[in-house]
């Protein structure tokens, strides 16, 4: 199977890079594949698969925001520099913004229930493949609290407790938090998921690596 370059998907470097910074080193050797996006070089252990959520209610209100090519930034603002430089804004101005690179991504973008039903109904056929441990990243448009978040990984359990091939960890993301969902059985709920804050400057960093090797 053959690597893509990383460059090829902004947010698939973007999520490896959290994940990394919060979670371990045991990321870092994560390469971008397809079937599913991250992946262990040996193709059998660890893979993730990358995907995006955007509430359908919100799409209206982003159609006003999605397209700032033509907005002058204010003189000094480096963020609104850098989202004109390299079209790209998740992880500045707070997620307000849409870079124009962005658009064909969050275009395709289903609302959390759907992409949840997709998703599991995918790696239950066997669409991502084998491999020993699978997870499901998802980043969100919308800003999610911790009950949203807790009702995703509930849904997630329900709609894959009869598969025999199902996924072990929910990433959800949004601009400001990450959630780590466990979904291995035997498990509390009340253990089962952990809230990381992300800090304004973390997602600084987060942004400016990610677009370091993209192509743009």
């Amino acid at each position: 199977m053959a690597t893509r370059p990383f460059g090829t998907c902004f947010f698939e470097q973007y999520a490896q890079i959290l994940l990394t910074a919060i979670l371990g080193h045991e990321f870092s050797p994560l390469v971008n594949r397809d079937r599913p996006d991250l992946q262990t070089p040996d193709g059998c252990t660890f893979g993730i698969e990358v995907t995006r959520a955007m509430e359908e209610s919100k799409r209206a209100e982003e159609e006003l925001l999605k397209d700032i090519s033509g907005i002058t930034p204010p003189p000094g603002d480096e963020e609104f520099g850098q989202i004109l430089e390299y079209g790209y804004a998740y992880g500045l101005k707070k997620g307000k913004y849409i870079g124009i690179k962005e658009l064909s991504y969050w275009s395709m973008a289903l609302p959390m229930r759907r992409i949840l039903e997709s998703k599991v109904s995918k790696v239950g056929n066997g669409f991502y493949g084998h491999f020993e441990k699978m997870g499901l990243f998802v980043f969100s448009r919308e800003n999610m609290k911790e009950a949203e978040a807790v009702k995703a990984m509930n849904y997630t359990l329900q709609l894959q407790k009869y598969l025999d091939v199902r996924y072990n960890q929910l990433y959800l993301a949004d601009v400001n938090d990450l959630f780590v969902c466990n979904l291995d059985d035997g498990l509390k709920d009340s253990s089962r998921l952990i809230r990381y804050p992300i800090t304004q400057e973390q997602r600084r960093e987060f942004y400016q690596t990610a677009v370091q090797d993209a192509h743009y």
